[in-house]
């Protein structure tokens, strides 16, 4: 089943955000953590969403930033700067991509669009949530566990979608945080991302996959519970497939991975015009996952 409002996932899990983009807070008994960081534009809703869900924000000491993609990082800074004493949490990969400026540059400029698409500016002037060069942090690797007292956090190393993409799994709630890395819950589907290395994302999909889980907890459209949740990544990994052969299918239809990436962006938002992403950000997407797709054509 799928949930896409903000609200309880389990004991001590909730979500916070929006449908189409959110993170989660997970509160054990001796202490809580924010995992994920959303688009920027969810920052008013989530202060608002604490309050009336009782969540102390003073009580969160650790976030856990799963990859660092643009709508993945938004209130990070913010946070960072109203609790000085948060610890944030990445892969060391993660910390090199956010040691670049022209990858923070990136991460303002694609929030600040994605912003503007859904009309959502005037509610951040009142927040200061821009990257700079603040933020900093602690690494976390393959078999780290984070324990918040009844609650605890296994790392897994998940690359694919990007290349710092790390998953974190609750075996106390059999509930999976595996951001894009696990799939987007878009509609009554699941949509793969193979961004960075296509070929490693379903390497990875195949890891979780092994994973007992019945809360599968996405940072786009929510979290899906029962038998959907347990299924989840298996059907991520056979779209996954599937879309590899059509990405083959149309670089050889269209002769290269600029037209190929334009078509398949055009196709997408003809059928899905709501998909929440700006076509541009997709069309690059889709270039980085065909040209990956192409590459290991040539090497086989």
């Amino acid at each position: 089943m799928r949930h896409r409002k903000a609200g309880r996932v389990a004991d001590g899990i909730w979500y916070l955000g929006r449908e189409e983009s959110g993170l989660y807070v997970l509160e054990g008994l001796r202490e809580s953590m924010i995992v994920s960081g959303g688009m920027v534009y969810i920052l008013p809703e989530m202060v608002l969403q604490m309050e009336a869900f009782g969540i102390e924000g003073g009580r969160i000491n650790r976030i856990l930033i799963l990859h660092a993609h643009f709508d993945h990082l938004g209130v990070i800074p913010w946070w960072k700067r109203t609790f000085p004493d948060v610890e944030v949490l990445a892969s060391t990969r993660a910390w090199e991509v956010l040691g670049i400026p022209k990858a923070i540059a990136t991460i303002n400029e694609f929030s600040r669009k994605v912003t503007e698409r859904m009309g959502l500016e005037e509610g951040l002037k009142a927040f200061d949530y821009p990257w700079r060069n603040d933020v900093k942090g602690s690494v976390v690797h393959e078999g780290d566990r984070i324990d918040l007292g009844g609650m605890s956090i296994r790392i897994l190393e998940t690359p694919g979608h990007s290349s710092c993409s790390i998953s974190a799994y609750v075996p106390e709630r059999k509930a999976l945080f595996a951001s894009d890395g696990g799939g987007i819950p878009f509609k009554d589907f699941s949509i793969p991302l193979g961004n960075s290395d296509f070929t490693r994302f379903e390497e990875s999909l195949g890891k979780l996959k092994g994973l007992e889980v019945e809360r599968l907890c996405a940072d786009h459209y929510g979290f899906v519970t029962g038998a959907e949740a347990a299924g989840f990544i298996g059907r991520t990994l056979d779209a996954a497939r599937t879309l590899r052969r059509s990405m083959a299918e149309a670089l050889e239809r269209h002769g290269g991975v600029e037209s190929a990436a334009r078509i398949l962006t055009g196709e997408l938002y003809q059928r899905h015009p709501d998909y929440f992403m700006s076509p541009e950000i997709t069309e690059g997407i889709f270039r980085q996952m065909i040209r990956h797709v192409a590459e290991s054509t040539r090497k086989s």
